[in-house]
């Protein structure tokens, strides 16, 4: 199964940085997925654009993670010469990961 059949994203960029937060659309999934979306995985799906570190922070009360995805926008906004400076494609990308379905 797709992972956007399990969560929604937004993201945000600084610099030559950008923010992908993957927020689950039931709580219940929570644990499903923070097993399953690893920042190794993360960045072996998007290594085409992701040349830094991939950092993985939790936040199950809102059933939520946030990835900080380092050397990610071509030098940054401003030096880049891709169509979508600002990632937000990268966030429909990461959506497309496949994951199994979870048991319940």
């Amino acid at each position: 199964m797709k992972l956007r059949e399990l969560a929604h994203s937004r993201t945000g960029d600084k610099g030559d940085t950008l923010n992908v937060s993957v927020i689950c659309h039931n709580a219940h999934h929570y644990a499903h997925v923070l097993a399953h979306l690893t920042p190794e995985r993360v960045k072996d799906h998007l290594r085409e654009v992701v040349r830094g570190d991939v950092i993985r922070y939790e936040l199950p009360l809102i059933g939520a993670l946030n990835f900080v995805l380092r050397q990610a926008l071509g030098g940054g906004v401003t030096r880049s010469l891709a169509l979508d400076a600002h990632g937000k494609s990268i966030s429909s990308a990461l959506l497309d990961l496949d994951l199994p379905a979870p048991l319940n």
